[in-house]
C-alpha cells in the first residue's frame, strides 16, 4: 500500500493524481515548486520501478514541466529526484525565472519557507486544472486541506 512519505507530507500540499503519480505543491510561495511521487510502495530510486512505471514517470514529468514552463513563464524548468533527505522516490519539477530569489542557485535551503496562502493555492490549483483534466488522466484530491 502507498504511504507518503511524512516529510514530503508536512511540507506539502495535495493538488491530485496523475496515473502513477501523487502531484504536490512544495508550500513554498516564491516558487511554484511541485513534486511528483510514484504511487508504489517501498521505491527510492527510478531504476526499482518497472519499464512502464518509467517510462509513465517521464512521461508525467515532462507533461507536467512543459505545462508549468508555459503557465508560469518559466526561464528554465528544473527537473530533479535527488532523495538524500527524503529517500522516497519523488521528482522535483521547479519553474525558475531569472528574477526569482535564489537564481541561479538552486532554491532550497537557501531561505526559511514563505508559505502560501489559501487563495495563493486556490489560484495555482485553477490554473493547472484545465489543462492537466484535458490533456492528462490527472484527478484532482480534496482529501487533504491546504
Amino acid at each position: 500500500m502507498f504511504v507518503l512519505d511524512s516529510r514530503l507530507e508536512q511540507d506539502t500540499l495535495l493538488v491530485g493524481d496523475f496515473p502513477l503519480c501523487r502531484l504536490l505543491l512544495m508550500n513554498e510561495a516564491r516558487y511554484p515548486w511541485f513534486i511528483l511521487v510514484p504511487r508504489r510502495e517501498e521505491v527510492s530510486e527510478v531504476f526499482q520501478l518497472d519499464l512502464a512505471d518509467q517510462r509513465q514517470l517521464w512521461q508525467e514529468t515532462t507533461f507536467l514541466a512543459e505545462t508549468l514552463k508555459d503557465s508560469f513563464g518559466a526561464d528554465k524548468m528544473n527537473i530533479a529526484a535527488l532523495g538524500n533527505v527524503v529517500s522516497q522516490l519523488h521528482m522535483h519539477v521547479i519553474v525558475r525565472r531569472r528574477d526569482d530569489a535564489a537564481w541561479p542557485a538552486p532554491v532550497w535551503g537557501k531561505h526559511p519557507a514563505e508559505p502560501y496562502t489559501d487563495e495563493q493555492v486556490a489560484a495555482i490549483r485553477s490554473r493547472l486544472r484545465l489543462v492537466l483534466t484535458e490533456n492528462f488522466n490527472f484527478a484532482e484530491e480534496s482529501g487533504r486541506e491546504s
